[in-house]
């Protein structure tokens, strides 16, 4: 039972600003900024990829609620949703990060460093990717 499934339990202690049947939300305890909050299935689910179709709309709209109490409650004027799938997932079981941003709060872009490949690379990686997708559809 990792951290989050005991605090959907209740035996960890959690500032939770959200739940339903299937969806929890809860503070950070070592957030990037006040009101950065982790969104999480009740049901034990490791990764994005295990998720069942019917709970990604619900995952989402309790980001969009709490996206949205940020700005209106701690006057963020914007959000920054992020999903950590296996590298870097700290816990593993499925979350979403809901951090308020506002201009000037030191966070640069993402986390990691960008590059500028050519459009020949841009182009190679799309076929690839366009390929699968369309093996996918089969």
């Amino acid at each position: 039972m990792d951290v989050f499934d005991q605090i959907i339990a209740g035996r960890l202690p959690a500032e939770v600003i959200l739940r339903t049947d299937r969806v929890v939300a809860f503070l950070d305890a070592r957030p990037l900024f006040p009101g950065h909050t982790l969104i999480c299935p009740v049901e034990h689910f490791e990764t994005l990829y295990d998720l069942p179709d019917d709970h990604y709309a619900e995952i989402l709209t309790a980001a969009r609620t709490v996206g949205l109490a940020q700005q209106a409650a701690l006057g963020a004027q914007g959000t920054f949703i992020a999903n950590n799938n296996v590298v870097s997932q700290s816990v593993p079981h499925f979350h979403l990060h809901v951090v308020p941003r506002s201009k000037g709060d030191g966070l640069r872009g993402f986390f990691w460093p960008r590059t500028r490949p050519s459009s020949e690379q841009l182009h190679a990686v799309a076929e690839l990717l366009r390929a699968e997708l369309a093996g996918a559809e089969k």
